[in-house]
C-alpha cells in the first residue's frame, strides 16, 4: 500500500465515492478515511450476522482488506459506496456462517459425542418450497428495482444489511426523520408492487 498523500488523513469531506476511487490508486489515506467512517457500522452488521465478537472483529479486517483490494471494481453509477461495503461485510458474513456450519456438530460442540441422524439431516428447503421462494424473491427485486434509488438504498440498508435506521442515517448523512420517511415510502410502494 502505497500514501499519495491525501489532504486529509482521514478523509476529511471526501465523498466516500471519491475516497474509493483514491484508493483504487493505492491510496492508504483515502483507505483509513473510509475505515473511520464504515468500522463501526460494518462491524455491527458482522456481529449481528455471526453472533461472535472476535469473528466479527476479523471479518470487519477481511471486510476492508476486501475494499483495499477490490476497490478498482467499485462502479458509482450502480450504487453509492455504503451500500457496496455493506454487500461485501454481508457476504463475508454469510460465507463464515456456512463454514460454520459446514464443520460437523460433534466438532463444533462435543467432540467426544458421536454423531447422530439428527446432527447430519438436511434441513433445507425441499423442491417445492425452492419453486415458491424463488418466485417470490423474483417479485422482491422486481418491486426493489422500481423504488427511487434512495429508497431502495435505505430498504437494502435496513432489511439485507440489518443496520438499524440511526446507522443509515449517518451513512447517508441524512437526519433520521428521512430515514424513516424513506422508509416508510418504500414499504408501501413495495406492498403495492407485490398485490398488484
Amino acid at each position: 500500500m502505497r500514501d499519495n498523500g491525501t489532504e486529509m488523513s482521514t478523509g476529511g469531506e471526501l465523498a466516500d465515492e471519491e475516497l474509493a476511487v483514491l484508493v483504487a490508486r493505492g491510496d492508504e489515506a483515502a483507505l483509513r478515511g473510509l475505515y473511520d467512517r464504515y468500522k463501526r457500522p460494518v462491524f455491527s452488521l458482522l456481529l449481528r450476522m455471526v453472533g461472535d465478537r472476535q469473528v466479527g472483529e476479523d471479518l470487519a479486517q477481511e471486510v476492508f482488506l476486501r475494499v483495499w483490494r477490490h476497490a478498482c471494481t467499485y462502479d458509482p453509477g450502480k450504487g453509492r459506496f455504503s451500500g457496496w461495503i455493506f454487500q461485501i461485510a454481508h457476504r463475508a458474513a454469510l460465507d463464515e456462517i456456512r463454514r460454520q456450519a459446514a464443520r460437523p456438530r460433534r466438532m463444533r460442540d462435543d467432540p467426544a459425542r458421536p454423531p447422530c441422524v439428527s446432527d447430519v439431516a438436511d434441513a433445507s428447503p425441499g423442491p417445492e418450497e425452492m419453486c415458491v421462494m424463488g418466485d417470490h424473491r423474483e417479485g422482491i427485486v422486481v418491486a426493489l428495482s422500481r423504488l427511487p434509488v434512495v429508497q431502495r438504498e435505505t430498504i437494502e440498508m435496513a432489511y439485507f444489511d440489518g443496520l438499524k435506521q440511526s446507522e443509515i442515517a449517518e451513512l447517508q448523512r441524512v437526519p433520521l426523520g428521512t430515514v424513516k420517511t424513506r422508509t416508510r415510502l418504500a414499504l408501501e410502494r413495495l406492498r403495492s408492487h407485490l398485490e398488484a
